[in-house]
């Protein structure tokens, strides 16, 4: 949990160490630079234009604006989400190479982590981790790692193996598990049966009928992969989403990013709207994908898509969590264990975690609100920027 602010931003001394390397290391370094020669085809005819007299100006800014800078958006469905990426570029080449990269290892991490590609990564370790140790990727093995880690912390609220429960619901026909089967499917959850070997970089599952879904961070690590990916490109002013997950880099030059946290009752609604600065935010709400079902004495039950481990049951007392913290990853795993442990227990888990803010919705509509966020401002108008949902 942090201090009040006005503006939401990754902690200060982390900003002014990548600012250092960021820089160029001529820049780093006393003494003049010498101009080096044009050497590619556009800065030789810059240069020759430059030389020739004034009736050849209209050529001269035909030649200049093949290189302007501007604002730069791609949109496209990936990973079973809407992704965004928008990103300001000096050279509009470059912001249209660094966009098409972004989208590029969204596919990669679909490709790798999607438990509907039979030939994904994850797929296989579903279909074999049982049987055997499975030899995994770096990557994958990383964020199992971390995943145990955020298991532990929440005392099982965040758990990647929910997933033997939540392959049994099926939100667009509305179809739900019984009793019994449901029954029969928690005795596959568990993190502490995850079991890691360091050593031989291999996961094998300790219950049979187990299997993972990395829904829960994966987004998250995909927004941090594309942010790291900008700031490699020089990019310096981006917001990148993917579905409910989100990552600004660095302002909306000269002001801060502002993303809007969805009204949960209200599709075109927004709850509140919080200006950032490098930092990622993660929402995660009961409406993104859900069924209702009618009750005998009148009264509706929502299945929605975030289970709770210990029951296999969609939560109750809350309806959305936004959490704000320095990177995806952690954003949205905190956001999904918040949502299962409810505001008391979700508030009292973040004083454990420095640099990190949250609001959480309650069934009632109620704010809470960690203290670092003091500029949040309830509100239901749709606003001028994107939304995060």
């Amino acid at each position: 949990m942090s201090a009040p602010r006005s503006v939401w931003s990754a902690p200060g001394w982390l900003k002014r160490l990548r600012g250092v390397f960021q820089r160029p290391w001529a820049q780093r370094e006393a003494g003049p630079i010498e101009p080096r020669p044009p050497t590619t085809e556009h800065e030789m005819l810059q240069t020759a234009l430059a030389r020739t007299p004034r009736p050849l100006e209209p050529l001269r800014r035909l030649a200049a604006a093949a290189d302007e800078g501007g604002w730069v958006r791609r949109d496209e469905a990936i990973m079973g989400t809407a992704v965004t990426v928008e990103l300001w570029a000096e050279d509009a080449r470059i912001g249209a190479a660094a966009a098409a990269a972004v989208l590029g290892e969204m596919h990669r991490i679909d490709r790798r982590m999607s438990p509907y590609k039979e030939d994904s990564e994850l797929s296989r370790i579903n279909r074999e981790a049982f049987a055997r140790p499975v030899r995994v990727s770096e990557e994958i093995f990383g964020l199992l790692e971390r995943a145990l880690q955020f298991s532990a912390v929440s005392q099982g609220a965040f758990d990647v193996t929910y997933a033997a429960v939540g392959r049994l619901y099926d939100y667009r026909i509305g179809v739900r598990p019984d009793d019994a089967a449901l029954a029969a499917a928690r005795a596959a959850v568990g993190w502490q049966h995850l079991h890691l070997d360091r050593r031989t970089q291999s996961v094998r599952f300790g219950q049979p009928g187990m299997c993972i879904d990395l829904g829960g961070f994966a987004k998250g690590h995909a927004v941090d992969n594309a942010i790291a990916l900008l700031e490699g490109l020089g990019i310096r002013h981006a917001h990148v989403a993917a579905g409910g997950d989100s990552r600004v880099l660095g302002d909306r030059r000269g002001r801060p990013w502002s993303v809007a946290i969805r009204d949960p009752r209200h599709t075109a609604g927004v709850a509140a709207v919080l200006p950032l600065e490098d930092t990622a935010i993660s929402t995660s709400g009961d409406y993104e994908r859900y069924f209702e079902e009618p009750g005998l004495g009148g009264e509706v039950t929502r299945h929605h898509h975030l289970i709770d481990p210990a029951t296999g049951r969609s939560p109750r007392g809350v309806i959305s969590v936004t959490v704000l913290a320095p990177d995806g990853l952690t954003a949205e795993a905190l956001g999904k264990t918040l949502f299962i442990q409810g505001p008391k227990r979700g508030l009292e888990l973040l004083e454990t975690f420095p640099g990190v803010d949250a609001v959480i919705i309650d069934s009632q509509g109620r704010l809470h609100t960690t203290p670092g966020l003091t500029d949040v401002r309830p509100m239901r108008p749709a606003p001028p920027q994107g939304e995060n949902t």
